[in-house]
């Protein structure tokens, strides 16, 4: 079932949407905040190098507190030439000068009025399965994030695309002209049993916490 989940995946030249370049060039590897795991990013942000990405998360926090963050983060951001997106709330993307937004895949059908409204902005998405790579594709999503590659802490019993089934999906996703990101249970140790797939960079928490 799996090899034929694969071959079907990567088969679609002529759904492959059009080729252009996002608004923001994609960074190599993208640092994901979170409020439990990773409630004070910004030391982490400091020692990311030259083009990476910062995503801010943070759902748990209020308003306020989330944009004191995002407005600290877009000051590092700019310093050290990193991009810095926010997760799922334009305002807030928008208040605090970020480089975009990140779409959970269940608001992927914002993406249209979000590339709409605001051109300039790189717009990524998180990707679970095909049918959301498509759909980014379809909505003018810049890149995904699919996940969970591998076994994560932060979702807790869910088990992991594992190393074939990714690949099939990243496969699927550059046909689309998508940038590519592997997420979920990603370090140094595992981020080797997915160097042969093509891909533009890695998204972690914990992870990238350690650079």
């Amino acid at each position: 079932m799996l090899r034929k989940q694969t071959r079907t995946l990567a088969i679609r030249p002529a759904m492959r949407k059009p080729s252009r370049p996002p608004p923001v060039p994609l960074p190599f590897v993208w640092l994901v905040t979170d409020a439990k795991r990773l409630p004070d990013p910004l030391p982490s942000v400091l020692r990311l190098p030259r083009g990476s990405g910062v995503l801010l998360r943070h759902y748990e926090w209020p308003f306020a507190r989330r944009l004191a963050l995002a407005r600290q983060l877009r000051v590092i951001c700019r310093e050290r030439g990193l991009v810095l997106l926010v997760a799922g709330d334009a305002h807030l993307a928008l208040a605090c000068g970020a480089d975009g937004l990140h779409l959970p895949q269940g608001l992927l059908a914002k993406a249209v009025g979000v590339k709409r409204r605001y051109p300039g902005w790189l717009v990524t998405a998180a990707a679970h399965d095909a049918a959301a790579i498509a759909q980014a594709a379809r909505n003018n999503v810049d890149a995904v994030l699919i996940s969970p590659v591998f076994a994560t802490a932060s979702h807790p019993g869910a088990t992991g695309l594992g190393v074939v089934r990714f690949a099939a999906l990243a496969v699927a996703a550059r046909r689309w002209g998508l940038g590519v990101y592997a997420l979920g249970g990603v370090d140094a140790a595992s981020s080797r049993r997915i160097a042969h797939v093509p891909k533009n960079g890695t998204a972690a928490i914990r992870g990238m916490a350690a650079v």
